[in-house]
């Protein structure tokens, strides 16, 4: 038995629970991943998984294993990667997870100038949903987080902050009026998030009109406007905006480049939502790859680093 390769077979079954999803992520047959998991539970007589037609999920044995299984792949990557490196240029593959937003709309146009940086290296880029924290099964997760305090036993980096703005189509404005006030919102069509996942509120920040002492900015609560579309994809709600369907609050950092090229205004420019901080985060160990290394520095240089928003500063 390929003990190692049935190591790793395990941990993508494990992760994605199904057979289907590890074969085709490690470039396998179905048949044969059953097989090396199979062999590695005869090999240490207890059942790892428990198969359904739907689902697979961990034993009490197997959640136990899949602990200690983790951290042998992770010292052999580390090994890997110190090895790799003896020759001067970093190799191997790097596992990145980053929200779908910031994955599409910033990710993907620094990423070319990174490979063209470390050519022997090959990046997979996970993307299917919220990052609220660093995983362990990636190299480097990028992280956002709201109002709440960033939490969890990894390394993080503030990268930036990204605001939401009001946006809209200029076609949407020419025919519908742009807003002068924020209560004039609610005679507008509003592209909305998902109705669970938002509070039955808008609240608009004004900074301009903070006091000289420091005090807060003035700050303003209004009802909803009417929802044309509601929706928990933030591309289908920027698509929709573009599209001239309604109003919606939408993250600089994606948003930035339509209001640059002119498809996308900005609603009561001196009014702004609420804000995400964005971190660069990699889990505790005592090795970290050079790899990571590499791609955590190069995020914190792109990005700049600090709690400032880049994405509004030219426009």
């Amino acid at each position: 038995m390929d003990q190692l390769r049935a190591l790793r077979v395990f941990d993508k079954v494990a992760a994605g629970g199904s057979f289907a999803a590890a074969a085709r992520s490690l470039d396998l047959t179905p048949p044969v991943v059953t097989r090396l998991l199979a062999e590695l539970e005869v090999h240490l007589g207890v059942r790892l998984l428990n198969r359904t037609t739907r689902r697979v999920a961990l034993t009490p044995a197997g959640e136990a294993y899949l602990e200690s299984a983790r951290r042998v792949l992770a010292d052999l990557d580390d090994a890997d990667a110190l090895a790799g490196t003896s020759g001067g240029q970093p190799r191997g593959l790097l596992r990145i997870l980053c929200p779908p937003a910031f994955a599409v709309h910033q990710l993907a146009l620094h990423l070319p100038r990174f490979r063209a940086l470390y050519p022997q290296l090959a990046l997979e880029v996970s993307a299917t949903g919220p990052v609220h924290g660093a995983d362990d099964q990636h190299d480097v997760s990028i992280v956002s987080v709201g109002q709440q305090v960033l939490q969890g036993d990894f390394v993080a980096r503030q990268l930036a902050r990204s605001t939401f703005v009001l946006c809209a189509s200029p076609g949407y404005l020419d025919r519908r009026g742009r807003p002068g006030a924020p209560e004039d919102l609610l005679a507008h069509d509003g592209l909305l998030p998902a109705v669970s996942a938002v509070r039955r509120q808008l609240t608009l920040y004004r900074d301009d009109l903070a006091g000289a002492d420091g005090t807060a900015p003035t700050v303003v609560h209004l009802p909803l406007p009417r929802a044309a579309m509601s929706s928990a994809q933030l591309e289908l709600l920027l698509a929709g905006c573009v599209a001239g369907l309604g109003i919606a609050g939408l993250p600089s950092f994606a948003a930035s480049a339509c209001l640059r090229d002119g498809r996308l205004e900005r609603v009561l420019p001196q009014w702004r939502g609420s804000a995400l901080t964005l971190y660069a985060a990699m889990p505790t160990r005592r090795q970290v790859p050079l790899r990571t290394r590499l791609f955590f520095d190069f995020l914190v240089q792109t990005f700049g680093g600090s709690d400032r928003d880049p994405w509004l500063d030219p426009l």
